[in-house]
């Protein structure tokens, strides 16, 4: 009996408490040619009631996640839906997570690092920089593909940048903290883009004239803050941006009127730079329609 229970307590303790796997994680998959970023938060490990919200490989959205628990020291959750079963795994090591994702023959290795406290606020201090013209009206030279190998399907023509729609992300070669960032863009009928702020957080862009609001709309903080008016001008007509992040706090002011406020809790399906202290690039999402921007202005924020 002894020797029982000793072997317990000693099997127990080779593994973390399950309330280490609470909080929120910035997520990396390994050895992915998108350089994808997913992003967890877990609740209430420990006990009965583990709940937690996900953005990842089930789509493009903010997750609640449908089945989630911990089993021998390992953090496990699936999504099911269309015929399809995927299954998530996770241990901590060092503090960190390791994890592994499968559904069918895909197969992916991903890393979880902590979400950092960010202290900047938005508390009037803030100073404007020097502009920053990042559509320079010749070519392409302050930008790159988020995904080398596959051709870029973007183009510097009449003053503009232009994506086809099938198009790898677009992705400045500087990268930026606080910021205010003007931008002029348009897009034909039924027609999607983004504004990857850090390569992180996306504002969408999407045409969406007249139509009712949802974590989608044209100026959301991609599912995740709904705007409270739609503004957006019909297709084909050229419409403005003008947005402000500062720490995670953003607000987006579409067409000359503010729509879009709130704190930011993580990253969106957009990201592509999982490390939310650190600053981040400018991203134009160019997979989802044709696009064109006329004017990216960017003003950093300072001290």
């Amino acid at each position: 009996m002894r020797t029982s229970v000793m072997l317990l307590l000693l099997t127990a303790a080779a593994w973390p408490a399950d309330t280490d796997f609470n909080g929120r994680w910035d997520i990396t998959v390994l050895h992915s040619p998108r350089g994808r970023a997913w992003w967890l938060e877990v609740q209430d490990a420990g006990t009965p009631g583990i709940k937690g919200k996900f953005v990842g490989f089930p789509g493009g959205d903010l997750n609640a996640i449908q089945h989630i628990w911990i089993e021998k020291g390992e953090l496990r959750f699936t999504f099911d839906g269309q015929s399809v079963h995927q299954e998530y795994r996770a241990k901590l090591a060092g503090g960190k997570l390791e994890g592994a994702f499968a559904s069918g023959k895909t197969k992916l290795r991903w890393t979880g690092a902590r979400a950092p406290q960010i202290s900047d606020v938005d508390d009037g201090t803030w100073r404007e920089g020097q502009p920053i013209e990042l559509v320079n009206h010749k070519d392409l030279s302050n930008w790159h593909g988020l995904v080398p190998a596959v051709s870029l399907g973007w183009k510097a023509e009449d003053g503009m940048l232009k994506g086809n729609g099938a198009a790898t992300d677009l992705v400045s070669n500087d990268k930026f903290w606080n910021f205010k960032l003007h931008v002029e863009y348009r897009t034909p009928p039924h027609s999607n883009s983004g504004i990857g702020l850090r390569g992180r957080y996306e504002v969408q862009i999407l045409e969406d004239y007249g139509r009712p609001l949802d974590r989608h709309s044209n100026a959301a903080l991609y599912s995740r803050i709904i705007p409270v008016k739609n503004v957006t001008k019909p297709a084909g007509e050229w419409q403005t941006y003008d947005i402000r992040l500062v720490g995670r706090h953003v607000i987006v002011t579409l067409n000359g009127e503010t729509v879009t406020k709130g704190i930011i809790d993580g990253l969106t399906a957009m990201a592509g730079d999982p490390d939310e202290g650190l600053p981040g690039p400018i991203m134009l999402q160019g997979d989802h329609g044709p696009v064109e921007f006329r004017s990216i202005v960017l003003t950093p924020l300072v001290k």
